[in-house]
């Protein structure tokens, strides 16, 4: 996936969203990669679950901190990428493509007009630094 082709939450996850599907593909982008660092741990959640949009659904624990993951939409947990769990650097190596963390059937779209675009969240990068 092409990182200009997506949209962003605030809190550093990204979106692709198969229209024709209604299923948002969710990970973290590489900036946020980058400011966590040396990666350690993962919480993931389980098939199944319901997920609301601004409410944390997992965990992603570097050297230096531990970051609540949250859900860019509302909807139900379809997938997992367990492949994550033990091969953390594949967010460094491949964060827009392979380091998918999660796919939702996605349940209220009006979550989605709360997301950015890449221009802007660029933006939001550069402010943050």
């Amino acid at each position: 996936m092409k990182p200009e082709e997506l949209l962003y939450a605030p809190t550093h996850e990204w979106v692709f969203v198969d229209e024709a599907e209604g299923v948002a593909t969710i990970g973290i982008s590489a900036f946020a990669v980058e400011q966590l660092t040396d990666l350690v741990y993962i919480e993931l959640p389980d098939v199944g679950t319901q997920v609301t949009a601004g409410e944390s659904f997992g965990e992603i624990e570097s050297v230096k901190a531990v970051s609540d993951l949250y859900s860019p939409v509302t909807g139900k947990i379809i997938a997992v990428n367990n492949d994550l769990v033990d091969a953390l650097e594949t967010f460094s190596s491949d964060p827009y493509g392979a380091g998918w963390v999660a796919k939702v059937k996605i349940q209220d779209k009006s979550s989605l007009t709360k997301l950015l675009d890449h221009s802007a969240y660029a933006a939001q990068c550069a402010e943050e630094g």
